[in-house]
């Protein structure tokens, strides 16, 4: 029987949620918009995860320079303190997303953590608003969490528009190309292949465990959607060129998706703009979503 793997999820001002096979992470608020300038903007903050957990993103310094930045940060748990242990996740105990508000500069990273349970990552930041996304379990909760907060970068903002929609795109010499639908509030699978100088790759290598990630976020309020590859568990997974996704949209609306992928011993990231619309199935209110 095909079962998709853990899913994380931060819901954003629409209250939307996202859902795949197995799991369902943390509501959070939405970013700021993008047209707002980041001289103006009040400084961003820590969000909270939901339902009591108590566990928050502390952003050190949420006014880093342009250009290439360590930003800090540390995940405080409901006693207030530093949170030092971790549950690993796919090879690391927290995976790091940063977004630019117009769903440029997609960057995802692993920080190094200090004795102090302060986080370290290097980023390539440009003027704007952005989003970081932590999505890790601490050992206290027992549960996988994804916790956000907001940086503003000082400087001329220059958004971009979003590529128009498309089902192949190239990336460092590669092509993928998307197969199927996603309707509000019916699981749908996604498949990307994956191709170079025209033919299949298929030596796909492991990344974090698997042979694709896939991170989805909505244009506006950025939700987050962070899924793995359907497998089938009498079956080992096939390195390509296809890699499978299960996954549930909540609303209608324009999606960025980014799919990270391994080859050649490096990582690649094709991206996608990917319109939804419709209507949510009959017994599955619009902006809410479900697990499997």
């Amino acid at each position: 029987m095909q079962t998709p793997a853990r899913l994380a999820v931060v819901a954003g001002g629409l209250g939307a949620v996202f859902a795949a096979a197995v799991g369902v992470g943390a509501a959070v608020g939405p970013i700021r918009p993008p047209e707002a300038h980041p001289s103006a903007a009040a400084p961003a903050t820590a969000h909270e995860a939901p339902a009591g957990t108590g566990y928050v993103l502390d952003v050190l310094e949420e006014r880093p320079a342009a250009g290439t930045a360590a930003v800090e940060f540390r995940v405080l748990g409901p006693d207030g303190g530093p949170v030092t242990e971790y549950t690993e996740d796919h090879g690391e105990d927290l995976h790091l997303v940063a977004v630019r508000s117009d769903l440029t500069g997609y960057q995802h990273v692993h920080p190094d953590l200090g004795d102090d349970g302060t986080w370290r990552a290097p980023l390539t930041l440009t003027p704007g608003s952005w989003r970081l996304v932590a999505d890790t379990t601490p050992a206290s909760a027992g549960t996988d969490l994804a916790l956000t907060g907001d940086l503003q970068v000082a400087g001329d903002y220059d958004p971009r528009p979003l590529p128009e929609p498309a089902a192949v795109t190239e990336v460092d010499g590669y092509t993928v190309v998307l197969a199927g639908d996603l309707t509000p509030g019916a699981e749908a699978e996604l498949t990307f292949s994956v191709s170079r100088d025209g033919r299949p790759v298929t030596d796909l290598q492991p990344y974090l465990g698997a042979y694709g990630h896939l991170v989805a976020l909505r244009d506006g309020d950025l939700e987050y959607l962070h899924v793995h590859p359907v497998v089938d568990d009498a079956v080992a997974p096939a390195p390509g060129p296809h890699v499978e996704f299960a996954a549930t949209a909540p609303s209608t609306g324009t999606y960025r998706l980014f799919l990270d992928f391994r080859h050649g011993d490096a990582v690649h990231t094709a991206a996608f703009t990917v319109p939804i619309t419709g209507s949510a199935a009959p017994d599955e209110p619009a902006g809410h979503g479900h697990g499997g």
